[in-house]
């Protein structure tokens, strides 16, 4: 991934949503999981209820050693083996071979991602739901103003500033209908073992996931290693979103031109050479950030392409494309909010 760079985070990044699915965040979901998987293999007899004690207390405080973890990632492709180890040494004997039993690496870091886009899909509705809220404010206070419409970029016939706000509020409706659907579909456990079937559960898988799923509080489905449709479809459904902030962002940089001048900016950007200058910063990010999400999309419908039981090139491919697409999101919702605050109808 891209390492981050602090000066173009700060216009088009999200910190808060970056640590949600960053590196710290996603080995302590992935530890969550396993002190879940222990419980629920206790609760069905899996693993003796000892067993579930041991590796409860041996975890408790768990802090990884990155650099050990980071030489796992390179050598094996995926973080679980090496994290597995520095877990089971701090487990007390005979216990350490119960954590894990019957799991793969997906199921803990599959897992881990609908834990960590949990907390993210609860942010991303908060800030959309805010950003209607501001609509529907400002249709309130300026709706029957009257504002010209253009087609085509041309002059088009009157019409008023509620129909341009509703004409952007309600596909956000839309999506906000959408982001609170997808955590039915999407926020489930990811439990099928090493080839996807539960076999390596003693005949217990089914109900394995049913306690891990309620020790989780997500949902419960079949294994889905190798059928992405949940997740490529939440991110088709963030770059639908990241789409309407971008028209939004186009039509408010067009209607603040100042030939137009249909919207005013308060606090909009300098300029180096031209002090007359108030650049509509935020609505110019929120084009590009649509854009971006648009091609990110695209990379991740890629991922869908999985060999088999599983693929490495396919899985390693989402976790390049997903999290930008996220934090993309989340930045948009969060300029999409600023720029709201600095908008106005100037009384015609």
């Amino acid at each position: 991934m891209t390492p981050r760079r602090p000066l173009l985070a700060a216009l088009a990044g999200d910190q808060e949503i970056e640590a949600l699915l960053g590196d710290a965040a996603q080995v302590a979901a992935m530890v969550q999981f396993e002190l879940a998987l222990a419980q629920a293999e206790a609760e069905v007899g899996l693993i003796s209820a000892a067993a579930a004690a041991a590796i409860a207390s041996g975890l408790a405080g768990f802090e990884p050693d990155w650099d050990d973890l980071a030489a796992g990632m390179a050598r094996d492709g995926v973080v679980v083996p090496a994290l597995l180890g520095q877990m089971r040494r701090r487990i007390a004997a005979p216990h350490a071979e119960a954590l894990h039993r019957g799991a793969t690496s997906q199921d803990a870091v599959d897992t881990a991602l609908v834990l960590q886009l949990a907390a993210v899909i609860a942010i991303l509705i908060a800030r959309l739901t805010a950003l209607l809220d501001g609509l529907d404010r400002l249709a309130d206070r300026q709706g029957t103003q009257p504002l010209m419409a253009h087609t085509r970029m041309q002059v088009a016939l009157p019409h008023t500033v509620g129909a341009k706000l509703a004409s952007w509020s309600a596909p956000l409706r839309r999506h906000l209908s959408a982001l609170q659907a997808v955590r039915r579909s999407l926020l489930v456990v990811q439990l099928g073992g090493p080839i996807g079937d539960r076999s390596s559960f003693g005949g217990q898988g089914d109900a394995v996931a049913r306690a891990l799923a309620r020790q989780l509080d997500l949902g419960l489905a079949e294994p889905w290693q190798s059928a992405r449709d949940p997740l490529i479809g939440f991110g088709g459904l963030l770059a639908l979103l990241t789409g309407t902030l971008g028209k939004i962002g186009a039509d408010v940089a067009l209607l603040a031109q100042n030939e137009i001048g249909a919207v005013a900016l308060a606090g909009g950007g300098g300029s180096s050479s031209m002090a007359h200058k108030s650049n509509p910063v935020a609505a110019e990010v929120l084009v590009a950030l649509a854009r971006y999400n648009a091609g990110l999309v695209g990379v991740l419908q890629q991922s869908m392409v999985h060999e088999n039981e599983r693929s490495g090139a396919a899985w390693t491919l989402e976790w390049l494309a997903l999290p930008p697409t996220v934090v993309s999101t989340g930045a948009s919702l969060r300029l999409a909010n600023q720029l709201l605050g600095q908008l106005s109808f100037p009384n015609s």
